[in-house]
This record gives structure tokens, C-alpha cells and sequence, in this order.
């Protein structure tokens, strides 16, 4: 599918991987009362107190804030700890559209599904009452009609030369998983196509079924049998719809996602962002979090004299962490302290004349890819690795068209 969803962005690489869930406090908004201004004020004590604003003539984790400094940083033995941001962006040099892009994308080619808004595609309660639409845009988008682009063999290569610490992807097209990155590394933060669940009893459901039925053009149901009770010996078939492990809107991500994210970044010595345009969050917020976190819980008492309690996990920026951006823009997102604190925007500084770990690289996600690993000197060895495993999959793709009589 397409390899994941959201975002503004300009073709090809701007795009975010699929829906995400808003990443609201766990106790919920409290009406606006008294106490909310005093959290605000705790906010911004807060930053004061934690020196958000970064420190101004910091001194630099590079002398050279270019691809050549990060090639020469790693190639120096200086970088250890990779973790990859990666949206729909690294996905559609393979034929998958991203999400938004004028004319391509994905939410501007729905209208014969008759939706009520494009994203509609992608939202729990509508799904529920006519999955028809989703499933018949599944078929078009399956998992293993498409190979992997070489910015997944480039990142295959980084997990191979033991300097991927983990992949985090918005997208669910499982192009990960065909490139050969190991399954551990890999953090598929908007779900996967790889298992589906009932959403009425749950059971888990393969890949391999759920292709079966999609491509014979049926609504994957499940076949479970259930007793009305432990007394009662009667029984009958679930029957329930069958969806892919994907995240919706509305749903919550997956807790792999969280836990290793409060590992991982407290390790991560660079940080290489591609194909996405920062704007879904909470995994937007991956490029804020780094090195450090704490939590603090609200309590507001809102007009009716109810308490209600707002809490949040806050993650620092690393001040030793390198961040990369490869994309065709910069991310619109101003540098804003607080709210890169919150977690709602990017906290790069391209452009500050205090930027002392931020590398902006415009360019295709491909051609970025290509550039870092000539730079590296591993460029021979990429397009190697791209040519060697794309002919195996058009072997075995050939393979299976033969043994199905297919033309």
C-alpha cells in the first residue's frame, strides 16, 4: 500500500507514511478553566528552566554541516547509532503514490470510490460501516507487486555494516521487510499489512489469507467459531471484518513504537530523515526526541470543578546528535522551542546562524541516498546489492506467475 500516508509535500518525496493517531494527552483536553493558564505558565517555566532554547554558538558537531561531513564523520568511525525516519517519500521511485502530492497522490485519485472526504478511506468508523472501498484500494497497493527503491537497499546496506541502530517507517508497504532489513530493526510505526485482526474477536489473521480473499474480491470475514457460552453448546461464525494491522485514524500506534523510541534515541549519534515532510504526528515528534526524557502530569480543575489529569512524555534533543534531511523541501515548520518540546513541530535550523548539528540535503530520496553512499564509497556495492535483488524478485515473481498459469 501506499507506502504510507499523510502529507503536504512536492511529488515524490514529501509524503508521510500511513494514518497515525493524534498524539493526545493520555487523560484528555480539559475545558477551558481555571488552571489551564497556570499549566501554561508551568510550561514555560519549564523551558526556561530545562534551557530549551538551545544555547546559542554551541559549538558544532561538525566543523562541515554537508553530506561530504556526515559521509566523513561516519567514514572517521565517529557515528555508530543510525536511526532512519523514513515516510511514503522512499516508496514511489517504486510506483507507490505517496499520500498528498497535487495530481499523484494518493487522496487526489479516490473519486471513484465515492468517499465523503478522501481521508475517509483510512477512518475506523467508516471503515466499519463499508470496508468495500478500503479493500478494493488494498488490491491496487498489495504488499509484493512492487521492489524496493534503493533508499531501502542503501538502509539494508547501514544494518549490514552494523551502523543501524533501527528503522522507524510510516509506511505500509513492507518494502522493508522484501529489501532483507531484519524484522528487529525495523519499527513499523503506522502498522503493517503483514497480519490482519478481527475487529470483533480479534484473531490474528496471515498475510497469505487476507490476499486470498482481497484479490478474489471478497471482504476478508473471520471464519472463527464462537460459543454463545461455556454452558451453552451452541455456536456460530465470528463473521467479523478482517482488518490489516495498519493504523487508522483514531487508533493508537503500536506500543513497539514507544518503547523502543525511549531507548533507541537516547543512543542515536545521527539521525537521517527522509521522505517525509515532518506534519503526522506523534511520529513527526521523533526528530525532537532524542537523548532525554521526562514526564510530567496536570492537574486542571475545569468549570465544573472537576479534576482532570494531562500528562505527557517529553523528550529533549540530543545536543551530540546529527540530524540529516533528505527531501525535496525543507520542512515548513519554523524552529519553535516550546513546541518543539510539546512535540509539534520540527526543531531544525537550517537556516539559524546557531545551527550546529542540522544537514539539509535537497534531492530525490533515491539520488540523496546514492550521493551519501558514493561520498561513503559504497556506491559500487549499493547499486550491486539494488541489481542482485531485484532480479531475484522478478525470478521468483516469474516463478509464481508460471506455476499459476498466468500470462
Amino acid at each position: 500500500m501506499s507506502s504510507s500516508e499523510t502529507e503536504d509535500g512536492k511529488k515524490n518525496h514529501s509524503d508521510e507514511g500511513e494514518p497515525s493517531a493524534n498524539d493526545t494527552a493520555s487523560g484528555g483536553e480539559a475545558d477551558k478553566g481555571i488552571g489551564t493558564e497556570e499549566a501554561d505558565t508551568l510550561v514555560s517555566l519549564l523551558q526556561k528552566a530545562t534551557l530549551l532554547e538551545e544555547q546559542p554558538h554551541q559549538k558544532k558537531v561538525l566543523d562541515d554541516l554537508s553530506l561530504k561531513g556526515i559521509a566523513e564523520h561516519i567514514n572517521n568511525g565517529h557515528i555508530h547509532d543510525i536511526v532512519i525516519m523514513a515516510g511514503a517519500g522512499i516508496s514511489t521511485s517504486a510506483g507507490i503514490p505517496d499520500f498528498r502530492s497535487p495530481g499523484s497522490g494518493l487522496y487526489h485519485n479516490l473519486e471513484k470510490y465515492k468517499l465523503p472526504t478522501p481521508q475517509a478511506i483510512f477512518e475506523l468508523s467508516y471503515f466499519r460501516e463499508s470496508p468495500e472501498p478500503f479493500f478494493q484500494l488494498a488490491k491496487e497497493l498489495w504488499p509484493g507487486i512492487f521492489k524496493p527503491t534503493p533508499c531501502h537497499y542503501f538502509i539494508r546496506l547501514l544494518h549490514e555494516k552494523k551502523l543501524l541502530l533501527r528503522m522507524y517507517t510510516q509506511n505500509i508497504d513492507t518494502l522493508e521487510r522484501v529489501a532483507g532489513i531484519d524484522e528487529d530493526v525495523i519499527v513499523e510505526a503506522h502498522g503493517t499489512f503483514h497480519t490482519g485482526r478481527c475487529l470483533e474477536c480479534r484473531h490474528v489473521y496471515t498475510q497469505e489469507w487476507m490476499k486470498e480473499k482481497i484479490f478474489d474480491n471478497l471482504v476478508p470475514r473471520c471464519t472463527q467459531t464462537i460459543k454463545c457460552s461455556e454452558e451453552d453448546e451452541e455456536e456460530f461464525t465470528c463473521d467479523g471484518v478482517v482488518k490489516p494491522d495498519i493504523v487508522f485514524f483514531g487508533e493508537t500506534l503500536p506500543q513497539r513504537f514507544f518503547l523502543c523510541a525511549g531507548e533507541d534515541l537516547q543512543k542515536c549519534d545521527l539521525l537521517i530523515i527522509m521522505g517525509t515532510s515532518l506534519v503526522v504526528h506523534p511520529f513527526a515528534s521523533l526528530v525532537n526526541r532524542t537523548h532525554f526524557q521526562f514526564k510530567i502530569v496536570f492537574v486542571i480543575f475545569n468549570v465544573r470543578g472537576k479534576s482532570e489529569k494531562m500528562s505527557r512524555i517529553f523528550f529533549l534533543v540530543g545536543k551530540n546528535c546529527l540530524r540529516l534531511y533528505l527531501n525535496l523541501e525543507k520542512s515548513e515548520n519554523p524552529y519553535d522551542p516550546l513546541m518543539a518540546l510539546l512535540g509539534s513541530a520540527s526543531s531544525f535550523k537550517f537556516d539559524h546562524n546557531d545551527n550546529y548539528r542540522d544537514v539539509f540535503h535537497q534531492a530525490t530520496c533515491d539520488d540523496g541516498c546514492f550521493a551519501l553512499a558514493e561520498l561513503l564509497g559504497w556506491k559500487d556495492e549499493l547499486k550491486k546489492m539494488i541489481d542482485t535483488e531485484h532480479e531475484k524478485i522478478m525470478k521468483a515473481n516469474a516463478t509464481t506467475e508460471a506455476g499459476s498459469g498466468i500470462d
